[in-house]
């Protein structure tokens, strides 16, 4: 209640990026204070055997994790575990530096509970990155704790040109090799020139490739590889890639990343215009991104691991996703436009309905809506 009467009166008028960077530091000076951090998340991290998750060679203490794009650098890991997610996912890092689209460059559209971004990777580049988990991780390790869940998200520097990619790409998994959870090859943003066109299987299928070459030839086989796609694909396409996941081994796959459509909006065409081009995120994302997840299983079966993102506003959101066939979820907009209790609310909501459904694990509801593979 608070946050709402201070997001309607304050925050909503206020430049998003600015307050983006006025909370995120915020959170990130509350975290470095000694004990902060640990006792945040003994009172908002997800706490009970039904919320764990197996997946990717790793146990989730929750199925909910923050998005990439909130933390383009790994600035941030501890105070956004803090604050209740079951892991973070970090970037989209690049592996060069680079200062992204020019400002201003993130809206709020606020009758849709969206935002619409064209950041353009703005990030300090993978090796600052890397090395701030490297610090993470020995943080930890020096504490005898295993630390947070971390995914890197990885893009194509702006101007490395098409045919490059692939080696760009690979310069950033080497970076991550041994330090990151998982890795996640975004070539679905709509902020930087041509990415999208690397989603094509012809061209995805090499740059994948190069990618898990580069993380073999660093000793990190066991880094899990996925892909991040966009709600924008034809269905067809949405085929041809889960079924190149499957034809590579791929361990996964993220749907979905923002849409470039403005189709059905609340928010007057005006302000839809004066907001421009860039990816949209929030609710009107919902329904698209679960046809690509539903699609996704469909095709794959249990094949993949499938995180659902996009959209997802409330544990009912979350739980239509998990019955869908996702293993985890992510949020981003829905932090932004539901406060620093989000991530505690939607595990407290998703506990309850794995009672509710007399199960024992939100893991025994992955896919239990899903139709049998093959039959997209």
């Amino acid at each position: 209640m608070l946050y709402q009467l201070l997001f309607h009166a304050v925050l909503r008028h206020t430049d998003a990026e600015s307050i983006h960077r006025l909370s995120f530091g915020g959170l990130r000076a509350l975290a470095a204070v000694p004990g902060a951090a640990r006792a945040m998340e003994r009172v908002l991290g997800p706490r009970g055997p039904e919320l764990e998750v197996t997946a990717l060679g790793r146990t989730f203490p929750g199925p909910l994790g923050m998005a990439a794009g909130f933390d383009k650098n790994g600035e941030g890991i501890e105070g956004l575990t803090a604050l209740g997610f079951g892991f973070v996912e970090i970037g989209t890092v690049t592996a060069r530096p680079q200062p992204g689209n020019p400002a201003p460059r993130l809206f709020r559209l606020v009758p849709d509970r969206a935002i619409v971004n064209r950041m353009g990777f703005n990030n300090e580049g993978a090796q600052a990155a890397a090395g701030r988990l490297r610090g993470l991780r020995e943080r930890a390790a020096a504490a005898g704790r295993p630390g947070p869940l971390v995914g890197a998200n990885i893009g194509k520097t702006k101007a490395v040109p098409e045919e490059e990619a692939a080696a760009d790409y690979a310069e950033s998994a080497r970076a991550f090799a041994g330090l990151a959870d998982y890795l996640v090859v975004n070539v679905s943003s709509p902020n930087t020139p041509g990415l999208r066109n690397l989603q094509a299987v012809e061209h995805l299928r090499p740059l994948l490739g190069t990618v898990r070459e580069a993380l073999d030839g660093e000793g990190a086989t066991d880094v899990p590889l996925l892909v991040k796609i966009a709600p924008d694909l034809a269905d067809e396409d949405v085929d041809a890639v889960a079924d190149l996941a499957l034809e590579l081994g791929l361990d996964g796959i993220i749907a979905t990343n923002t849409t470039i459509s403005r189709d059905g909006l609340a928010t007057g065409p005006e302000a839809v215009e004066a907001a421009g081009a860039g990816g949209l995120s929030g609710a009107p994302l919902k329904r698209r991104s679960l046809e690509v997840l539903r699609r996704l299983r469909a095709r794959t079966g249990d094949g993949l691991v499938l995180i659902a993102a996009g959209g997802i506003e409330t544990p009912e959101d979350a739980w239509e996703r998990i019955r869908a066939g996702a293993t985890l979820v992510q949020g981003y907009t829905g932090l932004i436009y539901g406060g620093p209790l989000w991530p505690r609310r939607i595990h407290k909501g998703l506990a309850r309905l794995t009672r509710r459904a007399g199960l024992a694990s939100v893991a025994d509801a992955v896919g239990t809506d899903a139709p049998a593979a093959g039959k997209a």
